[in-house]
């Protein structure tokens, strides 16, 4: 398929970062507090304060499981390519910036928006400690976007306050990082309630979009049990099958709560969200909007859609038979790499599949325009 694409959704991961980055910039009343590495049976692991298990240093996901843990096509996959031998090495090629645009190049990607460890800073349980981890990692990210210019696009991660989070927005943009996420906690007060109005100005004002990675449903603990495999499978099973469905919930939460009315100039992004969803959510919307007027919606809910919002998807044939209600321009691919849901290396396979029958305006808008202009990319 000729053509640029842009990888919309890509991510760095805890256990690849370098060892010492958090500790070595951290306060010395903080370093057994941040993320760090230490023997553990064995082998080396990240941990937390008094040793909680973050991840194997190179394991795989972001979890940082052992390889020998999983079974997948996919991770098989990206295996073949030498990914985790590399890890196991210490060579971590997703967090090298050189490293990593070859293997975009062995998919055959032009770019790549790069979102940033996910629920780490909210997992800690520890404000100050997740302020240092944000800053840091922030920093680290935007330095590693720098190194190839043009390559990636670095989004943010945020914590604390929702006032502390509309500072480090703003701290953001002066990085020059090209979007900042609100990271999605299960229990966490909704994003229709004003609490969140700080993050939404800041991001409105220095032009930030807000990012809103899917992080799938609660995990009900009685079936982590591995040695029954075959309740766990059909667990594991359900939760990958219902991961992105809990997103509908968030677009309705961010779309009563006014913030798109309030402020024209903010851009939301649903990351790895799926696609096929949207259209019914925007149905849905827009049919109950003559009734909830009063939460401050000017337009239909759809209108704000395709003015102000996008979302990411990397395999979603309805969605994509869906095209002409969602608008192509509100669309971005996304690999997921180096994830096991992803499609490295094998994405220019799939996107053929997928993407084939649309005309050329809506696979360039959805696999290189859309991307470029929310993220400052040269134009193709």
């Amino acid at each position: 398929m000729p053509g640029p694409v842009i990888s919309a959704d890509g991510h760095i991961d805890l256990p690849c970062l370098p060892e010492a980055l958090f500790t070595d910039s951290a306060p010395a009343h903080l370093r057994q507090r941040v993320p760090h590495v230490v023997e553990q049976d064995g082998a080396r692991v990240w941990v937390v304060g008094d040793g909680r298990y973050l991840g194997h240093v190179g394991g795989v996901g972001p979890h940082g499981s052992p390889l020998e843990k999983h079974t997948s096509p996919r991770i098989e996959a990206m295996a073949a390519e030498g990914l985790y031998a590399d890890q196991a090495r210490g060579i971590m090629r997703t967090t090298i910036p050189e490293l990593r645009a070859k293997d975009l190049e062995r998919d055959g990607l032009a770019g790549e928006v790069i979102y940033g460890i996910l629920l780490v800073a909210e997992g800690l349980g520890d404000p100050e400690a997740a302020e240092v981890v944000v800053r840091v990692y922030n920093d680290f990210i935007a330095d590693f976007c720098r190194k190839l210019p043009g390559r990636f696009a670095g989004i943010g991660c945020l914590s604390g306050t929702p006032e502390q989070a509309a500072a480090e927005v703003r701290r953001c943009g002066e990085l020059g990082l090209k979007g900042a996420e609100l990271s999605l906690e299960h229990g966490m007060v909704p994003l229709w309630h004003e609490q969140w109005e700080p993050i939404w100005r800041a991001g409105a004002e220095c032009g930030v979009p807000i990012h809103l990675h899917s992080i799938g449903g609660p995990v009900d603990d009685r079936w982590l049990d591995a040695s029954n495999r075959l309740h766990f499978r059909r667990f594991a099973a359900t939760k990958t099958t219902a991961f992105q469905i809990g997103m509908l919930e968030v677009l309705a939460e961010v779309m009563w709560s006014g913030a798109l009315e309030r402020h024209p100039e903010l851009r939301v992004i649903l990351g790895e969200s799926g696609i096929g969803w949207i259209p019914y959510a925007l149905e849905r919307m827009d049919t109950e909007w003559d009734q909830f007027k009063d939460a401050g919606l000017r337009l239909l809910p759809s209108e704000y859609w395709r003015r102000q919002m996008a979302a990411t998807f990397q395999d979603d044939q309805t969605g994509i038979d869906n095209i002409e209600r969602l608008g192509a321009e509100t669309l971005m691919w996304g690999a997921d790499f180096p994830h096991p849901d992803g499609t490295w290396p094998d994405s220019q396979e799939l996107i053929a599949h997928q993407l084939g029958g649309l005309s050329e305006d809506a696979r360039r808008k959805i696999l290189y325009d859309n991307a470029a202009r929310m993220y400052g990319f040269a134009s193709a």
